[in-house]
């Protein structure tokens, strides 16, 4: 059959156009990402912002309890690709332009793509990383087009190839040269005394023997710590623009600046996160030891009034999270973790430690303390979840080995919040008996040897211990853990989801 109204050639002679369009935008990224590394500046980062908070709280919520990380990456992919097609639209008409007149159609590419990239990260020089590129597609592309030797090819190939295979080297180059700009993940020391540093390696030490050492178990002081972010795009924060201020019902609005902060005398604290959203035998709980100062001391130089008795506490990415006031009276504001300066997933420069409660309370990137006088709704309430803890009481099993002696030994971490952890036990006959499990010694508060009675634990409160089990088995056997808290309250055995107040029962496994 023939074609006679040529319509089937024109919608063939638009392929190379639209191609050349989607090459255009992978390169405002690329030039993007190689302009900001993975930080704010990287226009796919407030893309991915705006996605996640249109985004209606029953698909969050899916994504947390179904998806689990996948979904974080899922609406990280999506900001990808509407980045594509918002500046390969700009490619596209840049590339009508430039079949009359080819400077015309870059700097009209150039321009559009330049104002986007800088109204999505407010940053004018780096929007620049977003805008060369695409004009740059559109030049080459309709030289490509232009050059004598393209003529004849079907459907603009050369065109096509030719930008791709510039495109494809430029993405190359952008990543290596983007990976460095975003920065290392420890961001250095923290400037810390001789007297203070030595009690940071003290305590790390004693954590060291404490562990039990046992093959498969992550040690007292986890190797990583779990990251969960309302944005898959870290804050890139200077410290020595980053303040943090005390507002709303107080006497006088105070503000720290980070040199402030860390020239307050150091302390150090062991402390366990634990977030509410994963699965109840999950891996998002982790330890660490936190530098820092107590969050009162700042606090209650503002002092804080307001009918509410509660506070908001805000972070540079956006997130905010309310809780009683009086759980800041034990809280920790740290800008140090194992030892050296926060790590930027983790904070830096500074973020909140709040004990006893979920991770999510434990705001990172912290830039404001509001007092309020009234009661507010925190960012995960707000989508259906419990914020302020208690945390529940977990044993998890994670570690199963087979002994020498042809025994069977599992191991796992228990945490309870402030209440700490009394027992950890253990059925290997269905539930019918339980016996008790070895635990790690207690972190203690403090470097040095433990303080005389003084009405004070020695030990860190906040802080999950590990546990340690050796019996007879066979493959197959089913292992029942639940752990006992510092109240003797037993772990809640009724089994329940995470979503919205974090996942509860008892912890069963095959070894």
């Amino acid at each position: 059959m023939v074609d006679e109204s040529g319509t089937v050639e024109r919608l063939l002679r638009l392929v190379p156009t639209g191609a050349v369009a989607a090459l255009a935008g992978a390169s405002a990224l690329a030039g993007s990402y190689a302009s900001a590394g993975f930080t704010g500046g990287f226009v796919v980062a407030p893309i991915e912002s705006f996605l996640t908070a249109v985004m209606p709280d029953a698909a969050v919520n899916f994504a947390i309890t179904v998806l689990g990380d996948l979904g974080q990456s899922l609406n990280l992919l999506m900001a990808f690709a509407v980045g594509v097609a918002v500046f390969g639209s700009f490619g596209l008409l840049g590339t009508a332009v430039s079949r009359r007149t080819p400077a015309a159609g870059a700097i009209f590419t150039l321009l559009l793509s330049w104002a986007t990239a800088y109204g999505l990260t407010g940053a004018p020089a780096l929007a620049f990383g977003a805008a060369v590129p695409p004009a740059g597609v559109v030049v080459f592309a309709e030289f490509l087009r232009r050059y004598p030797e393209t003529k004849g090819e079907p459907h603009g190939r050369r065109e096509v190839l030719g930008t791709a295979a510039g495109v494809g080297s430029l993405s190359v180059f952008s990543y290596l040269l983007g990976s460095r700009s975003t920065g290392t993940e420890t961001l250095g020391e923290i400037g810390l005394s001789t007297s203070e540093a030595k009690e940071a390696e003290e305590l790390l030490s004693k954590a060291d023997e404490r562990s039990l050492g046992v093959e498969g178990l992550e040690p007292l002081v986890s190797d990583g710590f779990y990251g969960v972010d309302i944005n898959s795009v870290d804050p890139n924060v200077d410290e020595s623009e980053w303040t943090l201020t005390v507002t709303g019902e107080v006497e006088e609005e105070i503000t720290v600046t980070y040199d402030e902060l860390t020239s307050k005398e150091a302390s150090h604290r062991f402390s366990t996160l634990r977030c509410v959203g994963e699965t109840l035998n999950g891996r998002k709980m982790d330890n660490a030891l936190w530098t820092g100062v107590p969050l009162w001391e700042i606090i209650e130089r503002a002092n804080p009034g307001g009918d509410c008795d509660c506070v908001m506490l805000r972070a540079s990415d956006g997130y905010y999270e309310e809780f009683p006031i009086d759980a800041t009276r034990d809280g920790f504001l740290a800008y140090g973790m194992n030892g050296d300066a926060l790590p930027r997933k983790h904070g830096y420069p500074a973020r909140a430690l709040i004990p006893g409660h979920w991770g999510e309370i434990n705001v990172k990137w912290i830039t404001e303390i509001e007092v309020l006088d009234e009661e507010a709704t925190g960012y995960w309430e707000e989508r259906g979840w419990q914020g302020t803890g208690p945390v529940i009481t977990v044993a998890k099993l994670h570690a199963v080995n087979d002994l020498p002696d042809g025994r069977k030994q599992v191991a796992g971490h228990a945490y309870a919040g402030t209440r700490g952890i009394e027992a950890v036990e253990v059925s290997t006959d269905g539930e019918e008996t339980w016996n008790e499990a070895t635990l790690s010694e207690p972190l203690p508060e403090t470097a040095g040897e433990p303080p005389e009675a003084t009405g004070q634990t020695p030990y860190g409160e906040d802080v999950w211990r590990q546990w340690v089990y050796d019996f007879d088995g066979e493959d197959g056997d089913t292992v029942t853990v639940r752990a006992r808290d510092g109240n003797g309250n037993l772990q809640p055995e009724e089994e329940r989801d995470r979503f919205p107040s974090g996942p509860s029962g008892w912890v069963s496994r095959e070894v």
